[in-house]
């Protein structure tokens, strides 16, 4: 799968990461034999409904901790892209730092970054991939749960905040990133968690240039057993449409 995109010339390419090395605490006892990613879904793994919503990208990074060697063998079997690789996050500490481990494995000028555990739209990922940088949000009922996106008129992000205390239907940041590679660059600081946060990342980049909130038709999360179950019986047609 390849994308290029010609912008004022210059020939662009995208790479994505997938983050994959999460305990999956909130799924156990089910992920304790077999990481989140690799759940089944009507009959496939989330990560192959993932790989499979995919724009054509240039290579895929995903980044593997626990039982890492069921997600590898997994890698090997699929048939969606053949130029993939993974990357070992030693320590998990936060989504930034799993980021930055990617830096060496990243051979296009713009990145893709997804939740591993979280089923996008094909055609919402697509119209992601075609901006210089930004996020998909979708709306939500209970605000205070979610990192919440504002928007300026012209679409791009003016600030996020992580759960604030508001009501009512708010712009969720949904976990899938387009960055420029320059993102490797920037130094990120250890939150309140004691993790490195990619949503610093975004503030800085949000600072520096437009940062594009596009608004996603469609959103399924899987983290935990009740979302893993009814996942069973949703209508995903979106996801690879």
């Amino acid at each position: 799968m390849f994308l290029t995109v010609i912008t004022h010339g210059e020939e662009k390419t995208l790479d994505v990461i997938i983050l994959a090395a999460g305990l999956g605490t909130r799924l156990r006892p089910y992920t304790e034999t077999t990481p989140k990613p690799l759940l089944a879904v009507q009959g496939r793994p989330i990560l192959d409904w993932i790989i499979g919503a995919l724009p054509p990208v240039d290579r895929l990074v995903v980044v593997v901790n626990y039982l890492a060697e069921q997600i590898q063998d997994y890698l090997q079997h699929q048939t969606h892209i053949k130029n993939w690789v993974t990357v070992h996050q030693a320590v998990p500490r936060g989504t930034g730092d799993a980021v930055m481990s990617c830096r060496d494995h990243i051979t296009s000028d713009r990145v893709l970054v997804l939740n591993g555990d979280d089923l996008y739209s094909r055609a919402d990922l697509l119209r992601l991939s075609q901006r210089p940088a930004g996020l998909l949000a979708h709306p939500v009922e209970e605000p205070r749960k979610f990192g919440i996106v504002f928007p300026r008129p012209d679409g791009t992000m003016e600030k996020m905040i992580e759960k604030p205390p508001l009501d009512g239907t708010q712009l969720a940041n949904i976990g899938a990133y387009l960055f420029p590679k320059r993102v490797f660059d920037i130094p990120l600081t250890l939150s309140p968690r004691n993790e490195y946060e990619i949503t610093e990342a975004v503030s800085v980049l949000a600072q520096q240039a437009p940062f594009y909130i596009e608004r996603a038709s469609f959103w399924f999360p899987i983290g935990d057993i009740s979302a893993w179950h009814a996942s069973q019986t949703a209508d995903l047609s979106a996801v690879n449409r």
